[in-house]
């Protein structure tokens, strides 16, 4: 069904679309249930309110509410969470879709494998890369997670401390095996530079959790998404986390040796972590940051104020939908506001960028070595054991 409206005031036209669903994978079971998830919806892989129902001819089918012709927006879909998500006929990772409001009133859609449907990706992670823990406990949400760490190459002979970089979507990060819409190539990356004579850090991957990934990456529910864990999802890192490992692993604990760093809702909620945690981290990787989710960033921000000198490494393309560039450059402004200098702020944009995990792959690298630069650019200089 296909619907539009016009606003006479505004003279805007709205549209609605219906995805329809014309194949499944033959494995698909028949006991579970199909969602779309996307920029529509906070990316939150099985919310109710985005499940597809069988239509007349039973297929699945949804219909999206109207909204502004020439609105696009990116998705995917999943049987409810993101080790579901749909891949490609090899079980490739595929591209996200994209639609725009009004051009099409209805759109056909051909699932060709899913994640967990047997496909032919292998484990990309490099030999440093360890799972340290399967179920590590989150006692501030009462909750297990996977807990992912990249070792430096040298790591095991050189008797060093090194640098820790703690990262958000620990199932994207260096494994295309567990990716949900592609990795970022973390280890090969910091691997290559390190054969280039860079020094490069310890990087905690913590899992995501799912459905709860919503909650736990906001700090402030949203009428339209939900959330409000996000503040013991930072206590998590902060007061178990680091902790432990600070003391099973020879780190440099000191804020000026430990960031965060993460992508779309992992984004705002490494900008809410530095600023909450000033005292803890002295830089934030903040990728397509997700601040339109609530507008309470913004006065949070206010109240926050400059602590301590912070790098803030903001990154976004352009064809990211919403105004992604534009919530960055006033955040940007708000940082400057509130007493944090210009040179301590770098803001990319990239042309014609997408909100997906190319974007932040492609970009890691610079990030990473703008972030530590005094540390990566410094030699392997040596640090007693202590």
């Amino acid at each position: 069904m296909f619907c539009m409206m016009l606003n006479l005031s505004g003279l805007a036209v709205f549209s609605q679309v219906t995805f329809i669903i014309e194949s499944v994978p033959a494995d698909t079971p028949a006991s579970d249930s199909l969602f779309i998830a996307g920029s529509l919806n906070g990316w939150e892989p099985g919310s109710p309110a985005y499940m597809l129902h069988k239509n007349a001819d039973l297929k699945w089918s949804i219909t999206i509410p109207a909204q502004a012709a020439e609105t696009v927006i990116r998705y995917k879909f999943t049987r409810g969470s993101w080790t579901t998500v749909e891949k490609g006929p090899e079980g490739e990772e595929i591209a996200d879709r994209s639609y725009t409001f009004g051009s099409t009133p209805s759109v056909e859609v051909a699932i060709a494998k899913w994640a967990d449907g047997g496909g032919t990706v292998k484990s990309t992670a490099v030999a440093n890369v360890k799972i340290i823990r399967d179920d590590f406990h989150i006692p501030q949400l009462n909750r297990n997670r996977r807990i992912w760490m990249y070792f430096p190459p040298d790591y095991e002979t050189s008797g060093q401390r090194y640098p820790v970089l703690y990262m958000h979507d620990g199932q994207n990060i260096f494994d295309a095996l567990t990716s949900f819409s592609g990795e970022w190539e973390v280890d090969e990356t910091l691997n290559k530079l390190a054969a280039q004579g860079k020094r490069v850090p310890l990087v905690v991957g913590i899992d995501n959790g799912g459905n709860d990934r919503i909650s736990e990456y906001t700090p402030w529910q949203s009428i339209k998404y939900g959330g409000g864990d996000g503040e013991k999802y930072a206590q998590f890192i902060v007061e178990t986390l680091k902790p432990f490992i600070d003391q099973n692993y020879r780190t440099l604990p000191d804020r000026n040796n430990t960031a965060i760093l993460g992508s779309s809702l992992g984004g705002s909620i490494s900008h809410f972590i530095a600023l909450n945690y000033q005292d803890i981290f002295s830089k934030a990787g903040i990728f397509s940051p997700a601040y339109l989710i609530s507008d309470t960033i913004w006065e949070a921000t206010h109240d926050t104020r400059k602590q301590k000198d912070i790098r803030f490494y903001q990154l976004c393309g352009t064809n990211e939908g919403a105004d992604v560039a534009g919530d960055m450059q006033r955040m940007n402004d708000s940082l400057i506001e509130i007493g944090f200098r210009q040179g301590r702020i770098r803001n990319k944009i990239v042309p014609g960028g997408q909100h997906n995990e190319k974007l932040w792959r492609e970009n890691f690298e610079e990030a990473y070595l703008w972030l530590f630069d005094s540390y990566a650019n410094s030699g392997r200089k040596k640090n007693a054991c202590r």
